[in-house]
């Protein structure tokens, strides 16, 4: 890198992947370099790519192809993220018009498209610091990898097993970004500390510490089974009852043979748990649709499931074959017609759940953390993933304020 070069940056997928990135562009700027949002300015061009399912690889080769047309002559291409530690080899002898592809954190032997043969470090971002944010919340990973083998996941295999950051390390993080909310993420966030060595889990005292230095702390993706009393409390105290939890399925069979913990029957006694704590406790979780052998029954099973359980927020997607996974062994295929014919009856459910719960806000008053000019959420929403709250422009970014709430748009709400 050379000071005075110019980069940019492009990010695809998860929020884990725009820390990484908020972390590659503090390493730049440290450098000397300077952000672009020109590709044609760029002396540097760096593509942070996602290979969750195949509709993100291909997103990702697609965006790396239009980039590599688009740079101007000279410009340097780096391809990183999941499809570089996932497919580097692979990615150096598919792509001439990449100049180099190296992973994050975990080793793989990745080199340069036109001196092959040659291995390059690979860059570990998770303790790495990160510029203030430019924004009013920020995203902070607590782990990287996972030590679970979901049977439709390929993660571990390129993201390795579990490394918790320190909490001291965390808090450091957060307290230069200066921000008025902190999203802690990571693959598996109930299970943060276990690795460390000291026999449990440390996620309660690591959210308890973060609440004295933010105002909200919200937590996305949380395993069912690791969610104990003592953190469903530490979540509630933070004045962000919010749970993002992590059901994929609520067929017992199904579930096995996605080789994850619980049933609906489970699911529904830990929502009533969480109820009873805070009766404005919010709800998201995500679901796969067609998971090799998934029968009517199984589905019959989670369109009851969705209809009484009232979730605030939901996602469906269908089942994506990963290719050294445990679903990649199974027979079963469900037709893709039938996949698509559940996603839409799924939806149609839910969508009607997140509309109702949404009108019942309407004359209500809220409070809202103005995200940018129009735009604020509740604790209600999670960034770039929920509605959003359309607030006065007048409003000053980064502020909280109260609102009267107007009319609903869809998962949006109308404010004065």
């Amino acid at each position: 890198m050379v000071r005075n070069q110019r980069y940019h940056l492009v990010t695809l997928g998860c929020p884990k992947n725009e820390v990484d990135s908020e972390k590659l562009a503090g390493t730049f700027i440290e450098e000397g370099m300077i952000p672009t949002d020109c590709l044609e300015d760029a002396d540097l061009v760096v593509v942070n790519t996602c290979a969750f399912v195949e509709e993100a690889r291909q997103e990702s080769i697609d965006t790396i192809l239009g980039l590599a047309e688009g740079r101007r002559d000279g410009a340097h291409l780096v391809v990183t993220g999941c499809m570089a530690e996932r497919y580097g080899n692979e990615l150096v002898e598919a792509l001439p018009e990449v100049d180099q592809v190296i992973g994050f954190g975990v080793p793989v032997k990745v080199g340069k498209a036109s001196e092959r043969g040659r291995g390059l470090p690979v860059m570990d971002l998770l303790n790495l610091p990160r510029p203030a944010s430019t924004r009013p919340w920020a995203y902070v990973k607590i782990a990287e990898g996972c030590d679970r083998a979901c049977g439709y996941c390929a993660i571990p295999s390129f993201r390795g097993l579990q490394r918790s950051r320190s909490q001291d390390a965390i808090l450091a993080e957060i307290k230069d970004l200066n921000v008025r909310e902190v999203v802690l993420v990571s693959q598996d966030l109930a299970s943060y500390g276990r690795d460390q060595g000291v026999g449990k889990k440390t996620i309660v005292p690591l959210i308890n510490s973060v609440t004295r230095y933010v105002d909200r702390v919200r937590v996305l993706y949380l395993y069912p089974s690791e969610i104990s009393n003592d953190l469903i409390e530490a979540i509630c105290a933070t004045g962000v009852p919010y749970f993002d939890l992590s059901l994929q399925h609520v067929s017992r069979p199904l579930l096995r043979r996605m080789r994850r913990w619980g049933d609906g029957e489970r699911f529904q006694n830990l929502l009533e748990r969480i109820r009873h704590n805070e009766a404005k406790a919010i709800f998201r979780s995500n679901f796969i649709v067609g998971y090799p052998g998934e029968t009517e029954e199984d589905h019959d099973e989670l369109l009851s499931f969705i209809s009484g359980a009232q979730l605030d927020w939901c996602g469906f997607f269908p089942f994506s074959e990963e290719v050294g996974t445990y679903a990649s062994t199974l027979g079963d295929t469900v037709p893709s017609s039938l996949v698509t014919e559940r996603l839409c009856e799924l939806s149609e459910i839910q969508d009607a759940i997140t509309a109702s719960k949404r009108d019942k806000l309407i004359g209500k008053q809220i409070e809202v953390l103005v995200d940018e000019p129009g735009i604020g959420r509740t604790f209600r929403e999670a960034p770039e993933i929920d509605g959003v709250v359309l607030v006065p422009e007048k409003l000053q970014v980064g502020d909280f304020a109260t609102v009267s709430v107007t009319g609903a748009l869809g998962p949006d709400l109308e404010t004065i």
